[in-house]
Order: structure tokens, then C-alpha cells, then sequence
């Protein structure tokens, strides 16, 4: 029954029976204060100092397990796959790699997308698997837009969806990134509700097959 949690930016963290995950950590110069969590495993997507804030992150117990490239890990009975993809269209020529991770934590399979710039190949979605939960980044700019996001809904098919990496009221980046708003209006929700945190559980997970449920999670960290 995982807990998940909005740091901020591109940063989540899932607590679930067998440890806590944080994917994606973000440093204070984006306008998002993590403070010190703690944490089992950490994730990073890619090098950029607003997704690699690793210092920060304390370990749970004696060791914290940082994973940032392709490969499959296990740590204390949470499964995790790095998929290498691509921060732009051209594989990386101009903004770098990217790893995807998906995290299975009490048997939800979570899927970090990290600054994916570009649609997904057959042979990407089939390593990436079938998915429960999927961040998915939808400011534009360096990454996905809200037309590409939808793209990506489309090509995994997830249960739930939860927004990450666009312009929010705290944030502070060289590279300005949308709003929201086009994302919400091209999947026609005109009243957003904003929850704190999600739990989530094999009972209260849309039916596979559907159309993905659109969460909205506040940040949580300070500015």
C-alpha cells in the first residue's frame, strides 16, 4: 500500500512495506526545499542539477542505494529497471541520455520518465512494461509537452497519471517550462483538485485496459 508524495519539480517519494524510494531529488535553486529525507533507494534520471540532488537524501537504514543508468536492481524486495532513452530527439546529441525507472513497490509498478524528449520505441515499451503509475513530464521546453505526454499515455497505457515537471508557483528555472493548464485542457479537466498525497493499492487502481485517472499532487517541499 505505497504512500506517494510531490517534492517538487520531477520529485516523488513512495513509501512503501519493504522501504522508501525518491526518484528524481531537486536542489534548491529550482524553488523546491526537500530538506533531508530519507530513503531506501534513489533514482536519478539524469545529470541535471535540478533532478541529481542526491546529497540531501539520508539513508533509511545503514546503506542508500543510488541508481543512475539502464540495468535491474533489488533492494530489500523493491525491484527496480533503468531504461536508457533520451533527454531530446536527436538520441541524445544535443541534451544527453536519460534513464526511465520503474520501481515495483508492494506490487505497484511506478514509472519515472525523468526529461524523456521523444516518443517511446516498441522496444523501450516493452522493457518498460506494464505500468500502475507513471510520472510524466509535461511543462515542454526540454522535455515532453502536453501533446507529447499524451503521446506517452497512449504508447504505455498506465492506470493513474500524475504531472510533474512544469512551471508551478515556486518554481525558478533558467528554462522557463509551461503551466499545467495545456495539459489539463487537452484532457478536458476544468476544475482541477490538487491532493496532498496518494495511497494507492490494487483495489483502488482503475481497471487496466481504461482510460488512465489524472491525479494532481501539491508539492509538498518549501520554498
Amino acid at each position: 500500500m505505497p504512500d506517494i508524495q510531490f517534492l517538487g519539480h520531477a520529485c516523488f517519494r513512495i513509501r512503501g512495506r519493504d522501504g522508501v524510494v525518491i526518484m528524481d531529488p531537486v536542489d534548491r535553486t529550482s524553488g523546491y526545499d526537500i530538506g533531508k529525507p530519507t530513503a531506501s533507494i534513489v533514482t536519478v534520471s539524469h545529470t541535471h542539477e535540478d533532478h541529481n540532488n542526491t546529497s540531501v537524501v539520508k539513508p533509511l537504514k545503514e546503506t542508500l542505494n543510488i541508481f543512475t543508468g539502464p540495468g535491474e536492481y533489488e533492494v530489500g524486495g523493491i525491484l527496480v529497471t533503468g531504461v536508457r532513452t533520451y533527454h531530446d530527439k536527436k538520441k541524445g546529441a544535443e541534451l544527453g541520455n536519460n534513464t526511465i525507472f520503474v520501481a515495483h513497490v508492494d506490487d505497484i509498478a511506478f514509472a519515472h520518465l525523468g526529461d524523456l524528449g521523444h516518443e517511446l520505441t516498441a522496444a523501450q515499451v516493452e522493457e518498460i512494461g506494464d505500468i500502475d503509475v507513471l510520472f510524466l513530464p509535461v511543462g515542454g521546453n526540454e522535455s515532453l509537452n502536453a501533446n507529447d505526454a499524451s503521446a506517452i499515455i497512449a504508447q504505455l497505457e498506465p492506470r493513474i497519471v500524475i504531472p510533474m515537471h512544469y512551471a508551478g508557483e515556486q518554481a525558478v528555472m533558467d528554462n522557463p517550462l509551461d503551466s499545467i493548464d495545456r495539459f489539463l485542457q487537452a484532457h478536458s479537466i476544468k476544475e482541477p483538485v490538487f491532493e496532498d498525497k496518494l495511497t494507492v493499492t490494487a483495489a483502488n487502481l482503475p481497471p487496466a485496459g481504461g482510460s488512465a485517472k489524472i491525479i494532481l499532487l501539491k508539492p509538498t517541499a518549501s520554498a
